[in-house]
């Protein structure tokens, strides 16, 4: 089971149990940076060209790449590329924690009996309401109808597979997870190791001053989430996790 996102701090490998006791590995992660690297760039590249094509723009956080330029379509294609490396990169990442989970547990078992490999933050070309368009899902993932997707909860949490309804409203889409509540910042002033130890409790994690930013108080209630968006998706696995690998 796979998913993404592009902040560093939030990367994470997890093992959890679902409610009939089935063990999931839980991959987060992406283009390793890459995909923010080509977004920089883009900015930049939008900038220019504004400059160069409308002096007057009002502020230069509105610039914009101009569909049928050669700049639009090296942008489209450098996304493309990056989606797929990410993809590919938890294909690999998957591989080799099951190969490492083998080295530590001499029982055979079988994985990918069911497999999740989902985007966030991230664009697309899909067609809604009759118009062909690009999709932004920031913080959200793809929900069409009989789609399986994940939305992970934080440290401590619960998180769900759940299958999209295909709601047309909402561009056939869901929330990724439970969204913070405070900055990192904050979530350090307030809490402490202590906080910490008692929120992770029977979870084999890190707990310690450096992960004091993923406390789960720094994020929303990951039921009431799912509870705000049952009209998107379908819940079909919730799953607790016992392991949990931040990096």
């Amino acid at each position: 089971m796979l998913s993404i996102r592009e902040s560093g701090g939030n990367h994470f490998i997890e093992i959890c149990l679902d409610e009939q006791g089935f063990v999931w590995f839980m991959l987060h992660s992406g283009s390793r940076g890459v995909g923010n690297a080509i977004g920089s760039h883009f900015i930049e590249v939008a900038k220019q060209d504004m400059r160069t094509h409308f002096a007057n723009l009002p502020d230069q956080d509105l610039a914009y790449l101009k569909e049928g330029t050669q700049h639009y379509d090296d942008y489209v294609e450098a996304v493309g590329w990056a989606q797929k490396f990410a993809r590919m990169n938890r294909e690999v990442m998957m591989q080799n924690l099951i190969a490492a989970v083998r080295t530590v547990i001499s029982k055979r078992f079988e994985t990918h009996v069911e497999a999740v490999n989902c985007h966030h933050n991230y664009v697309q070309k899909e067609q809604h309401f009759g118009k062909d368009v690009l999709v932004t899902r920031k913080g959200a993932v793809s929900a069409r109808a009989g789609e399986l997707g994940i939305i992970p909860g934080s440290m401590g949490a619960k998180s769900y597979i759940v299958r999209g309804k295909g709601n047309p409203e909402s561009f056939n889409s869901c929330s990724h997870g439970a969204g913070r509540t405070m900055s990192r910042t904050e979530a350090k002033r307030r809490y402490s190791v202590e906080d910490q130890v008692k929120a992770t409790e029977g979870v084999e994690c890190r707990k310690d001053e450096g992960v004091i930013d993923e406390i789960p108080m720094a994020y929303k209630d990951i039921d009431a989430v799912m509870q705000a968006q049952s009209d998107l998706v379908e819940v079909v696995h919730t799953l607790k996790q016992i392991v949990c690998v931040k990096g």
